[in-house]
């Protein structure tokens, strides 16, 4: 038996912005050296949304996996470090808790953690999860260090992500895309025609050229030029569990101290977020306009900053969910063309990245196999149902009751797969996750004692420790994590001394 491919020569990316460059970069790192020709059509006049700009720790094994040199992206895209999300006002104003990167204490004979905190906790030892957390209590002094220049130490279970500044990372990443090979053409889409079965054939571009392919990329936003306004692909709408669906941001000046961390402040109506960079301070108010409007909600987060305003505010209208088939055929959608969850956890980087790499493990040649469409789209859609699914347990644990969002979101219907989730905590402490999930079991630790839920039992098998013991152990590594951590620089200096923004 001979075996015989037909592989895909040409790759069309049509729009630019942070997805449509990172699929470049992607594609182009791992294909250059073939015969294959990407081009990327982007048009000057049209602008890009850019609000994300909050990353997560996945975000740094990208930028090694193309070959970039973390360092001087940092500089080249005035970036900060994020260590994870400060909560405020979710559980009930005033409160605050934290969400952070990394693991939470060290195991003792294989028992998790979080089951010998419990138990230290109920032997009158008290102590905040996040005290073990050497992420969290970086954040807490406003510390930072690369984890790689802390193994050995008690800190080497942390991680970190950065802030970036969209635009200029999306200058970057086509920089290192068009250095290896990948052509830009500047033009807009006018049509996109498609063959008798279905598949894209070409696309016709408003200065009259006429461009084919093979393998075709949508990262044209929440219109879906190519995924839905021309396949009819089809969307899933999960509005009814997560309600906002506008945002209004604005660009402030800022010379301050910067954390280590995104502040995520719940409002009347939804949820503010300030993101630091070296240069500015990105700002956003994410609510839902059947309880709050537009002006309202303007006022709201003009009233939330600090600083000189940068740009004017604008309001950007989303729907929560995702497209029926993010491969569909000969396309590929990414970014807002794919879906929306509104960035509560910083994930919309995440998932684009989360799609190429599953979509280059089942990458198709011109054939465009069923079954290796169908392994991606079971793969990527559980990746988005377990992040809206995280997403939603912020909302749904509050016991907040003074407005009428937040009424709402109290008394919500859960989906199934979450209801199960927090049934199987609530009883026994219990957090299913999988190898290759984002959000493991110390992030839905945070989340669920942040808003102050503990399970009624822990495991019974960690009465077998002994007491005394377990508490010196803890109390030990409680200690020692907070002792390393002053030892450490000011997130700032270590910024301005390591990594300053190159202008």
């Amino acid at each position: 038996m001979s075996l015989t491919q037909d592989p895909i020569s040409r790759i069309v990316i049509v729009g630019g912005g942070t997805s449509g460059w990172m699929a470049a970069t992607m594609l182009s790192s791992i294909l250059k050296k073939t015969n294959t020709q990407i081009d990327l059509v982007e048009s000057s006049e049209i602008g890009t949304i850019g609000v994300g700009e909050a990353t997560v720790p996945p975000f740094l094994v990208f930028l090694q996996s193309v070959g970039i040199d973390e360092k001087d992206f940092i500089q080249k895209t005035s970036s900060t470090f994020k260590l994870g999300i400060k909560f405020d006002n979710w559980l009930n104003k005033g409160h605050s808790y934290f969400h952070p990167f990394g693991q939470i204490g060290r195991n003792i004979d294989g028992h998790d953690f979080f089951h010998l905190w419990l138990k230290n906790n109920r032997t009158g030892n008290s102590s905040s999860l996040m005290d073990h957390s050497a992420a969290a209590v970086m954040a807490k002094q406003n510390k930072f260090m690369p984890t790689v220049k802390l193994q050995g130490t008690p800190l080497e279970q942390s991680l970190y992500a950065l802030h970036i500044d969209a635009g200029l990372a999306a200058k970057y990443l086509r920089d290192v895309s068009e250095k290896n090979g990948v052509r830009r053409v500047d033009a807009k889409v006018d049509k996109v025609h498609l063959a008798d079965n279905g598949y894209i054939k070409e696309l016709e571009l408003d200065n009259g050229d006429r461009m084919s392919g093979e393998l075709f990329i949508d990262c044209t936003g929440f219109r879906g030029l190519l995924i839905e306004q021309a396949m009819k692909t089809g969307y899933e709408d999960w509005s009814h569990y997560l309600p906002c669906d506008r945002a209004v941001t604005v660009q402030t000046s800022y010379d301050d101290e910067p954390p280590v961390y995104t502040n995520s402040i719940a409002q009347d109506a939804g949820w503010t977020w300030h993101i630091p960079l070296q240069h500015r301070m990105g700002n956003g108010y994410v609510y839902a306009s059947r309880f709050m409007s537009d002006d309202q909600a303007r006022d709201t987060l003009m009233n939330s900053i600090s600083g000189d305003c940068i740009n004017e505010p604008r309001c950007i209208p989303f729907l929560t969910g995702k497209r029926k088939k993010i491969w569909n055929k000969n396309c590929l959608a990414l970014g807002l063309a794919s879906g929306f969850l509104e960035p509560l956890e910083s994930t919309a980087i995440h998932l684009v990245f989360k799609t190429l790499s599953y979509f280059i493990r089942y990458f198709p040649d011109k054939d465009f196999d069923t079954a290796l469409q169908n392994e991606f789209e079971h793969k990527i859609s559980q990746e988005y149902l377990k992040i809206r699914d995280f997403i939603i347990l912020h909302y749904a644990l509050t016991q907040r009751e003074d407005t009428e969002f937040w009424r709402w979101c109290k008394t919500m219907s859960l989906p199934d797969s979450l209801k199960e989730r927090v049934d199987k905590y609530c009883s026994n402490g219990i957090v299913v996750s999988k190898e290759e999930d984002f959000f493991r079991a110390p992030s839905w630790y945070s989340v669920y004692t942040g808003m102050g839920v503990l399970p009624k039992k822990y495991n019974p098998l960690v009465n077998a420790l002994d007491d005394e013991a377990l508490a010196k152990s803890i109390a030990s590594g409680q200690a020692a994590i907070k002792n390393t951590v002053g030892q450490l620089p000011a997130h700032g200096e270590f910024v301005r001394k390591m990594c300053p923004a190159i202008k």
